[in-house]
Formats: C-alpha cells, sequence, structure tokens
C-alpha cells in the first residue's frame, strides 16, 4: 500500500488560487497535502497550512527553489508553518541542523536536481549511492526521489533507491497515469505525489474532486 498526496501546485509552483482549490476539495479522504515554497507569499502559505491542518490533514511542504541561500531560507520558514515534512531540496546538511529538534519529518531529494521544473539528472548509480549517503545522515527521516523526472528506466531506479534505504521513499513529479501510479506502487515506495496532472484532468474523470476520488480508488493506494 502507499499513500496519495495532494499538492496544491502546477509546474512547480503553488496555484495562485489554492485556497479556493483547497476549499474544493476539502471533503476528500486524502490525508496528506502539500504545496511548493514558491508561488505565493509566505503570508497567504500560512493561512492555508493553518486550514489544512485545522482539518486533521498532515502537511507537507515541497522546496524547490534553485539557490542554497533561497533553499536555507525556504526551510527556515517551514519550519515556523509548523508543516508535518519537508520535502526536497539539497542542502541536506545545512537543513538538518535548522529542523533539528522540530517535530517533523525531512525527506531531502535522492540525486542531482537542476532546474525549475525540476529535474533528475545523473545516472542510476549515482542517484543510489547519493540515497545511501543521505539516509546516513542524522535528521534525514525519508527521501523524495524526482522518479518520473529521471530520463531511464524509471521503475527500476525507484525500486534500487527504495531497496538501498531503510527510510521511506515518495515520489515525485509527473505522475499523470494510474499506470505509473502502479509502477511506483509495485516498487515500493511510501507515498507518491500528483499535483499538475490533476489541474491539467489528465485523470479521466471531472471536477477536480473526483480525480482525486478515483486516484483513491486504484489498486494498492490507500489515503
Amino acid at each position: 500500500m502507499c499513500h496519495f498526496v495532494f499538492m496544491l501546485t502546477k509546474d512547480d509552483r503553488t496555484v495562485a488560487d489554492a485556497h479556493a482549490v483547497y476549499e474544493r476539495v476539502r471533503g476528500s479522504a486524502v490525508r496528506y497535502v502539500g504545496f511548493k515554497d514558491v508561488g505565493l507569499p509566505w503570508i497567504e502559505l500560512d493561512s492555508l497550512a493553518r486550514r489544512i491542518k485545522a482539518d486533521g490533514r498532515q502537511l507537507m511542504l515541497e522546496v524547490v527553489s534553485t539557490t542554497a541561500d533561497s533553499e536555507l531560507a525556504s526551510v527556515e520558514a517551514a519550519a515556523r508553518l509548523e508543516v508535518d515534512f519537508v520535502l526536497g531540496g539539497r542542502q541536506a546538511e545545512q537543513a538538518s541542523r535548522i529542523l533539528a529538534n522540530r517535530k517533523l519529518r525531512y525527506f531531502p531529494f535522492a540525486g542531482h536536481t537542476v532546474g525549475h521544473p525540476t529535474r533528475l539528472t545523473g545516472s542510476a548509480d549515482e542517484i543510489v549511492d547519493d540515497a545511501k549517503r543521505l539516509a546516513a545522515l542524522p535528521g534525514v527521516q525519508g527521501l523524495d526521489l524526482l522518479a518520473y523526472r529521471f530520463a531511464g528506466d524509471v521503475p527500476a531506479l525507484t525500486r534500487r533507491v527504495v531497496e538501498a534505504v531503510e527510510l521511506p521513499v515518495i515520489a515525485a513529479g509527473s505522475i499523470d497515469r494510474a499506470s505509473r501510479i502502479a509502477a511506483m506502487r509495485k516498487a515500493g515506495v511510501w507515498a507518491f505525489t500528483v499535483g499538475s496532472a490533476l489541474f491539467d484532468g489528465a485523470f479521466p474523470v471531472d471536477p477536480l474532486r473526483s480525480q482525486m476520488d478515483s486516484i483513491l480508488t486504484l489498486e494498492g493506494v490507500q489515503a
């Protein structure tokens, strides 16, 4: 079984009407909701975070900033938002120190990531080695793998990363069809995120809430 994480994001940015979108789907059974560190002012992310957490959901913030300074600033802000999970980013050692003694879980990106929208580069061996390195760091509770942003055998890479570490792995990015969800589930990920695909209507139902519900009916998927 693996969890479905609904991301209030499109093209690696929090959508401008994230508050309104969330209100439309509040009745969903989804337990995990996330957004990015770019796309909305932090004051708006703060009010959105409070709304999501007041509903008893687990909140994830994924860091996709492209410079070290902006990434660490986002990590510090995420701590102030009191999110449950910080995903992404590459400054793992510094981020772990910022997040030390906080009641949240930190899942940095495994492998070398570039650009925005973020891509995963390097060989499968390099990505697996980096996953092992990160998993050994104090303060890292899991890994964020941009599986379908990798130009190679995605299921094989994902399976190797999952088997190489004793931590939960979240598959993120470009999961836009049931077959990809099934592949990630079979590879053993703890969770997968879907954002842009829902806003693009990639799942063959409408409206957005119905697409989310359809994902939860897939084999092995849970809220």
